[in-house]
């Protein structure tokens, strides 16, 4: 590959997710969740767990992105299974609307934690399920680790999640070159900054190993992500972790790391298997018209 295609790709990814996130979204980001979901069946704190699903499920956006638009295609897809489905925002940064997780990740997880709360109050249930995209995949596990959520979820599930940092195809690497952008990033947009492979934050994260007792890993990867590489830095280790490359289930999927999230119905399939994995079925190409 070409060495402008590299640093290409990476930013266009970004803009992707930053523009999906801004075409339907209108108003406030409390107005988005009560209108646009509401029509979609999520987000309906009335919801009921059923027998057959007695968890409600969670669902936490990525960077740049909303409760809304990073889950049109999977919150109806869970919640047409007999989910109850929900979606928040977090890590908004003032003056900056739709735009969000881009907040210190610490306090996006208390966001998080304030969210999961308000869940399991309205549905009754004793534990959710967490999926998240990108960074949702990732932020969430501060919030197990250091804030008591593991004794509030039964799984996390995560889609491209950046659970070790990312060199952004090698332009993090560039930041020892510019005297100050690492601060001038971290001033501006925290949750960039500390997502970087080797950050402070990502050094407390990951210190102690990747998981803890009684919570059940699962992580969706596409050899194809140009924003969280190497793609396999994705991956955890530990007990109840279960690892997925897209491309073993379904040699011929070309989703990165947007597409992964927003619209690949067979990642989608692998999210229902791993919320009820007894009854799981077997994930393949054909997944995509299931």
């Amino acid at each position: 590959m070409l060495p402008w295609k590299r640093v290409l790709r990476p930013l266009a990814a970004l803009l992707l997710t930053a523009a999906v996130a801004f075409v339907p979204a209108t108003g406030t980001a409390q107005a988005a969740e009560t209108s646009a979901t509401a029509s979609s069946g999520w987000n309906d704190y009335s919801c009921k767990p059923s027998t057959a699903h007695p968890r409600p499920v969670v669902l936490v956006h990525g960077t740049f992105a909303n409760s809304v638009d990073n889950w049109l295609g999977l919150a109806p897809y869970l919640k047409n299974r007999g989910y109850c489905v929900f979606s928040l925002d977090y890590g908004q940064l003032p003056g900056v609307p739709l735009f969000n997780g881009l907040g210190p990740i610490e306090k996006s997880a208390e966001q998080l934690s304030a969210y999961v709360d308000r869940v399991l109050a309205a549905t009754g249930a004793a534990k959710a399920d967490l999926v998240g995209h990108s960074q949702g995949g990732m932020m969430p596990r501060y919030y197990l680790k250091f804030l008591g959520g593991a004794a509030k979820v039964n799984a996390l599930v995560g889609i491209a999640p950046n659970n070790h940092g990312t060199t952004l195809s090698g332009l993090a690497n560039l930041l020892p070159y510019f005297p100050g952008a690492g601060d001038l990033l971290g001033a501006a947009t925290p949750a960039l900054a500390q997502q970087v492979a080797g950050s402070d934050f990502m050094t407390r994260l990951e210190a102690g190993g990747d998981t803890v007792p009684g919570v059940r890993y699962t992580v969706i990867a596409t050899q194809y992500d140009e924003v969280v590489t190497p793609y396999r830095t994705q991956f955890l280790t530990g007990p109840g972790v279960k690892n997925v490359l897209l491309q073993d289930l379904c040699p011929v999927d070309l989703s990165e790391h947007v597409l992964i999230g927003l619209t690949d119905r067979i990642a989608f399939h692998e999210v229902a298997n791993a919320l009820d994995p007894a009854r799981a079925t077997p994930t393949t190409c054909a997944s995509v018209i299931g």
